[in-house]
């Protein structure tokens, strides 16, 4: 049976980045995934590296809001009748950790993570040959009311305690910076610290690639066999039963699937979510992503098109796609910019792992030696990945920790 170091289980943008670090201190490593690198929930997303986030979404507030997604008319989210009873105590947890209180002590404990997000991006970029696919040309936040603007003072206000640049635009400004929109908002807000990346899924790759040439392996397995064998951790792959003293999992929705068996049980919720390339009209174009944020969806330049991203659809995980938030914002997208035929003929749909306070769990998973969590990143997977890599690197290795990683135990669920 060949043996490792460490097993990680999930090549998305996580694992790969916990791969590429503990290969760097100079661990073997074999990463096991039943798809290629960055191919699953990785691939779908709006391509910023949000390092200038402060608060996480957060439930809905507004009664008008609230009776919009509960009769299936908002753009922002959409859900399954059926899946309601199963996620409703999630999400009344959810509504707990959204309370104003709560959220200034996620933004506080959330940002030594998000503070190193752009930084551990550029050291891997540069590392693996990716840097072409880093943009730094921040993001941009639309507002069609001056209403919805001003309730997000305290949010600035945070940021501003943070340090995070914020400029605030008027439609003209606005408009400079990205010539090809039309003037159907009223105010914006650029955030000049936030990167932007032009295809996640070759970005992933650089980095898996980075992985390989450190010496470290990758191989087609299924995480769901992964079981205790005396002092060691077993998983089954195309190259036979690989077995390591230590194993990190990284599977993002997929990981109920393999802590179940194992007894773990966490509050792990699922936000799915599509996206839709589309080419630009004429010469039009843009050079950072834009949030359309009243109407819930964001347009990312992607190297396949404009990259159209949804809000949250509240489903089963493997529930058949229901892409109906598309029909309800395209005419709202389109009055913004001119966007032309579809690339693809379906959306993609993929699966964000959440906890219901909007933290990752990051450490070890208790009475189980030798194994360790980096899951649940929600929205931030993306952002997130090089630097929880590098942190549970560190905790794995013993080094000296960039950050106080307990805020992201899994203990704080008991």
């Amino acid at each position: 049976m060949p043996k490792t170091d460490v097993l990680v289980l999930g090549a998305g943008i996580v694992g790969t980045s916990v791969a590429v670090h503990l290969a760097q201190r100079g661990l073997k490593v074999i990463l096991v995934d039943r798809q290629g690198p960055g191919e699953g929930t990785s691939y779908g997303n709006a391509g910023i590296l949000e390092g200038n986030t402060v608060f996480p979404p957060a439930f809905p507030s507004d009664f008008g809001a609230l009776m919009r997604i509960a009769l299936k008319r908002s753009t922002v989210a959409n859900y399954h009748l059926s899946f309601l009873p199963r996620v409703a105590p999630w999400l009344m947890a959810f509504r707990a950790a959204s309370q104003p209180e709560r959220l200034v002590e996620t933004a506080h404990v959330m940002r030594p993570l998000f503070a190193r997000a752009v930084a551990e991006h550029e050291a891997l970029a540069a590392a693996s040959g990716a840097e072409p696919h880093l943009r730094k040309t921040g993001w941009l936040k639309l507002y069609r009311s001056a209403a919805s603007l001003a309730a997000l003072k305290p949010e600035f206000d945070l940021a501003a305690s943070f340090g995070i640049a914020i400029n605030p635009l008027n439609v003209a400004d606005a408009l400079a910076l990205e010539p090809s929109l039309a003037p159907v908002f009223r105010r914006a807000m650029f955030w000049p610290g936030a990167a932007s990346i032009d295809n996640p899924l070759a970005l992933t790759r650089a980095y898996a690639a980075h992985y390989a040439a450190l010496g470290g392996a990758t191989v087609s397995g299924d995480a769901r066999t992964l079981r205790r064998a005396g002092q060691t951790w077993v998983v089954d792959s195309a190259e036979g039963s690989i077995k390591a003293e230590q194993a990190v999992v990284a599977l993002g929705p997929w990981a109920p699937d393999v802590l179940g068996p194992l007894g773990i049980r966490l509050p792990f919720g699922i936000k799915r979510g599509y996206h839709l390339h589309y080419r630009a009209e004429g010469n039009a174009g843009l050079t950072r992503p834009v949030l359309d944020a009243d109407v819930g969806y964001c347009l990312g330049p992607m190297q396949q098109g404009i990259r159209l991203t949804t809000g949250a659809e509240f489903a089963a995980r493997d529930a058949a796609p229901t892409p109906v938030q598309f029909g309800r914002l395209m005419p709202f997208a389109k009055a913004l910019f001119p966007l032309g035929e579809p690339v693809e003929s379906q959306p993609w749909l993929g699966c964000r792992p959440c906890f219901p306070d909007s933290r990752p769990v990051i450490g070890k998973a208790r009475n189980h030696p030798g194994l360790w969590l980096t899951i649940g990143h929600a929205h931030w997977g993306l952002t997130l990945g090089p630097a929880t890599g590098r942190l549970i690197a560190e905790m794995l290795t013993g080094a000296t920790l960039f950050c106080d990683p307990a805020p992201y135990r899994a203990e704080r669920f008991d």
